[in-house]
């Protein structure tokens, strides 16, 4: 099989060709099932594929429906049906300029005949109709007709376009030995193999192909599709690979993992592997890694646990592992998977090392940051000269400064932390695969969708679309916290509950499996010290009392009750405790004497810190403003906003 790149017109960049067996939806004909040697864009952030069939689909053919004109293949989207079956039209296409005929991939390459005289599937001809209006059965398998079918009009019955040519007996080259026959579903016994040996998919269809007599079961995407029975692949395995269709108990020799269904084996070294594993990446990058890694068909001792899933890697297997961190392993499936892995394959790809550091030493304890190139910024150790003000604020993460050395520009009022004015331009975070790059835009409010916290600093940013503040970007695994034990991992699940917080999570969080403990991202960045007008001593973030909790706790902000087994701000001189919540409010990370403009109600709110000796009313739920910052009305007195919730309300849009 060849392993370069080719230039079809069904796609914009070129394809390669591989061995590997695909479940997915193809990109040509858009059916969605299991794919044999087809065809992969290896281009970032692509990701898809083709059936081989639809991958060489001609740039122009002829069409026996519209013989006057040629058809042109296009990728440009377009409104209507497809003018043959009268399904949604999907690019690629087959369209004639001249009279704007229009038909899919399927219906261009293999259109349906107006007519079959002798259907495997009746007794009485049948006809081609496009969709109807009301939905019918297909009298073969029974399932609902939801596109064109086939109509028998001396019977008044209906069948699928794929059910109108299945042969009620077939021999199937993965069993040769005894013809496969057409039957319901619902009629196997129940030690019959009910799903299908090839794919593993457990049968929803009414109608499947069967041997009775070796309990040998195939779908009917694999009866008409069946998979190659010898794969020859040298990176893969030195030896040609043969297919052996029963379901045995075995760990694929690529990946690890127990096999499912059908695998591929080479008798002569007793190899082992699914048809997925096959022709799997070299080389690749993943976003939990800052390198490159390498697959390995025999990892070797050295190696704990998974860098994705953290759970133990088997040296007798195949896995990714890492060139330059002597200890970094991942499972081959881990990898992959298409929320770690971008798609692209990097073997042979000579690599680009980029500068990724924020700023240039200039002088002793001066640098020039890219964030501020018109001046130097000099180091200020927090041991001997740096001074709490709320008003002084990091113009990375909009924290005040007073707990850790920062970075002075001493011709104008810029600072930085100096861990924030480490960040670097470049990382690879969790929440996507493409990099993510440090932006210092602060014209624009973002609204973090990881801990769902508006900031004005700098944000990760990835291609535009992802946006993250420098909080949740500077989160890395494994996370040691205060909070637990145990170190933490991300993970993104639904219907969990903060262990910080008790709020609900559906998202990505930080997780210690062990344990089922959870933490949101928002209780995860909080930070553990901090100042507050309230007391004249720092705030030390103390998370959960559960356990040693006696009597009743009382927030000294709102004056209610406190759950200690909520994280809370306490004083260890003073013994007062704090909600979190009261402490830094919704706005806590956005810039002081800042004015922030929305769009829907045209309407302006500054930034103001809550100083008053009277705490003001929000003009939207009447309580007093609790949270050090506040928004107020711009050039109105007294309207402000104390919560996001109440300026949803308030703006009559979710924000």
């Amino acid at each position: 099989m060849a392993t370069t790149a080719v230039n079809l017109p069904i796609h914009e960049h070129p394809l390669f060709p591989s061995a590997r067996c695909i479940k997915g939806e193809c990109a040509g004909c858009h059916v969605n099932g299991v794919m044999y040697g087809c065809y992969f864009c290896n281009e970032p952030y692509c990701y898809i594929w083709f059936h081989k069939e639809c991958a060489e689909a001609p740039a122009e053919i002829k069409h026996s429906f519209h013989p006057q004109h040629t058809l042109m293949l296009t990728n440009v989207s377009r409104d209507g049906p497809c003018d043959l079956c009268g399904q949604k039209l999907l690019p690629p296409f087959y369209s004639c300029s001249t009279c704007e005929f229009k038909v899919d991939l399927i219906c261009g390459m293999k259109p349906s005949p107006p007519a079959i005289e002798h259907p495997l599937c009746h007794d009485h001809p049948v006809v081609f109709l496009k969709i109807r209006e009301e939905k019918v059965p297909c009298e073969l398998c029974k399932e609902s007709i939801e596109g064109p079918s086939f109509s028998c009009l001396e019977c008044d019955v209906y069948f699928h376009v794929d059910c109108v040519h299945l042969s009620k007996e077939v021999n199937h080259p993965c069993h040769s030995i005894h013809p496969l026959k057409l039957i319901a579903s619902e009629s196997l016994t129940d030690d019959a193999e009910k799903s299908c040996v090839l794919c593993g998919k457990i049968q929803t269809e009414k109608l499947l192909y069967h041997c009775s007599i070796c309990n040998f079961t195939s779908c009917l995407g694999c009866t008409k599709n069946p998979p190659p029975l010898v794969i020859e692949h040298v990176k893969t395995h030195k030896h040609p690979l043969t297919i052996f269709p029963r379901r045995i108990s075995c760990n694929c020799d690529m990946c690890g993992i127990k096999c499912e269904f059908v695998v591929y084996v080479c008798l002569q070294c007793d190899f082992v592997t699914t048809g997925g594993c096959i022709d799997c990446p070299r080389v690749i990058n993943i976003n939990r890694h800052d390198h490159r890694i390498h697959f390995t068909h025999h990892l070797g001792a050295g190696y704990s646990s998974c860098g994705v899933c953290h759970k133990s890697v088997s040296q007798f297997k195949g896995a990714y592992s890492c060139s330059v961190c002597p200890n970094y392993a991942v499972h081959t499936r881990c990898a992959v998977r298409t929320d770690v892995w971008d798609g692209v394959e990097l073997e042979g790809i000579p690599e680009i090392i980029e500068d990724i550091s924020p700023f240039k030493e200039v002088g002793d304890n001066l640098i020039c940051h890219f964030s501020h190139e018109e001046h130097p910024l000099k180091l200020h150790n927090h041991k001997d000269d740096v001074i709490h003000d709320e008003r002084i604020r990091c113009a990375a993460c909009v924290h005040p400064v007073g707990f850790d050395s920062i970075y002075c520009c001493e011709k104008c009022p810029f600072i930085l932390h100096e861990k924030c004015a480490n960040l670097p331009m470049k990382k690879r975070l969790v929440f996507g695969t493409r990099p993510y790059t440090l932006m210092t835009e602060t014209t624009k409010l973002t609204d973090c969708k990881r801990c769902g916290i508006f900031s004005d600093g700098f944000t990760y940013s990835s291609h535009g679309w992802s946006d993250v503040d420098v909080h949740c970007g500077s989160l890395n695994e494994p996370l040691v916290h205060d909070g637990h034990k145990h170190p933490l991992y991300f993970a993104k699940e639904e219907l969990h509950h903060c262990d910080g917080c008790q709020k609900n999570i559906n998202d990505y969080m930080l997780r210690c499996e062990d344990c089922d403990f959870d933490l949101c991202l928002n209780c995860a960045t909080l930070p553990e010290k901090i100042w507050h007008r309230n007391d004249g001593h720092p705030l030390t973030l103390c998370c959960g009392e559960k356990e040693k909790a006696s009597g009743k706790y009382w927030c000294d902000i709102c004056e209610r009750e406190l759950d200690p087994s909520i994280w809370f701000y306490t004083c260890s001189d003073c013994g007062v405790t704090l909600h979190a919540q009261c402490v830094l409010g919704d706005f806590s990370r956005l810039m002081p004497g800042q004015i922030y403009w929305f769009e829907k109600k045209k309407i302006e709110f500054e930034m103001v810190p809550n100083n008053h000796n009277t705490r003001p009313l929000c003009i939207q739920c009447q309580s007093r403003c609790k949270a050090s910052v506040i928004l107020k009305k711009y050039k109105e007195d007294n309207e402000y906003i104390c919560s996001r919730s109440c300026l949803s309300s308030y703006l009559g849009e979710e924000v």
